[in-house]
């Protein structure tokens, strides 16, 4: 395959082009990457020098950029995304032109230079708040931030370029990611990122409201099978079938890490909070997937990734970082609510 992967200078977008040239030789990569604030071209100097990768910046949104790059692949992957819910409260209109006007300008020159396959990276925040069970890829999309919304947004341009022009398109839909090379405004880099600063890690509301994590590698992981072997016109659910807690995450670093209990800290509720996401994958596990780091393996690793690269995190955390984290943090008192 010859890949155009966009965001792929992202936290999963720069594991999936590692995975790529590492483990398909025959295949190149053309990373498509805006470099905005999460974008760090240092994820990808693993690959720097393999001469079947090539690095443009660019915009998705941008057709002239995107209609040079698409004749000279096989397949889209689109990572490209704004992606911080709380970020999405603030300027909703930065995700819709990315997750959704972005997606049109890549389903359009898809279906121009007529490709094998568009493999669209959505996430399972589209299914909303999940009261009881576990989302199937059949259940209705209702998702509840500008966020959510603008990846639902995404998902139906693809759905339409499927019946409308018979474009061969997947989505797949991840849960809750972390690992090594994640920007530290996300609740797993931001809780380790913190604690080895010995500043408070702050916890929505309660501190109940529960994600499915799962290890980057296991998502790319996902990812990869689902573009070679997935049924174009399909979407695949990529979760471990774990549900965990915010203060649970919070109790994981301070242990691994050797901290006081005390550093956790409450802090008023993101508005509109869904307070569950949980998927079903047995329609991916069909094809052969499994995950095979579990949550506890999954943070030792990353801990200690984030202990031992400090020149990494350091610098991202300095300027409209902790403006942006004052504005989102406010603390409720110290301990355990209620």
């Amino acid at each position: 395959m010859r890949l155009l992967v966009t965001g792929g200078a992202g936290f999963i977008g720069s594991e999936f082009v590692r995975m790529t040239l590492r483990e398909h030789p025959e295949d190149s990569v053309t990373v498509l990457d805006k470099l905005t604030y999460a974008g760090n071209q240092r994820n990808l100097d693993p690959v720097r020098d393999d001469p079947r990768y090539r690095f443009v910046k660019g915009d998705i949104a941008d057709p002239g950029v995107v209609g040079e790059l698409a004749p000279d692949c096989d397949v889209i992957v689109n990572f490209a995304a704004e992606s911080h819910v709380d970020r999405s409260l603030e300027a909703p209109g930065q995700f819709i032109m990315t997750d959704v006007y972005g997606t049109y300008v890549l389903l359009e020159a898809a279906r121009s230079a007529g490709h094998a396959r568009f493999l669209q990276v959505s996430t399972d925040e589209v299914y909303g708040d999940v009261g009881a069970g576990r989302s199937r890829e059949g259940d209705p999309l209702r998702p509840r931030s500008p966020y959510s919304a603008s990846k639902a947004g995404g998902e139906m341009l693809v759905q339409a370029y499927r019946a409308s022009h018979g474009l061969p398109a997947i989505v797949t839909r991840g849960s809750n990611t972390y690992g090594w090379n994640q920007y530290p405004e996300k609740i797993i880099p931001l809780f380790i990122t913190n604690a080895l600063e010995d500043r408070p890690l702050p916890i929505y509301g309660d501190g109940r409201a529960v994600r499915d994590y799962i290890f980057v590698e296991d998502h790319c992981r996902g990812i990869d099978l689902a573009l070679r072997r997935g049924i174009p016109g399909e979407d695949y659910n990529i979760g471990a079938g774990r549900e965990i807690s915010g203060t649970t995450v919070a109790d994981a670093v301070l242990r691994l890490l050797g901290k006081p209990p005390e550093l956790k800290q409450f802090v008023s509720d993101r508005p509109g909070h869904d307070r569950r996401y949980a998927i079903d994958a047995s329609k991916l596990r069909a094809l052969g997937w499994e995950p095979r780091i579990d949550f506890d393996r999954g943070m030792k690793l990353t801990v200690r990734w984030y202990a031992e690269h400090e020149e990494w995190w350091r610098p991202l955390k300095s300027g409209e970082f902790w403006e942006f984290y004052r504005r989102n943090y406010r603390p409720v008192g110290p301990g355990a609510p209620g």
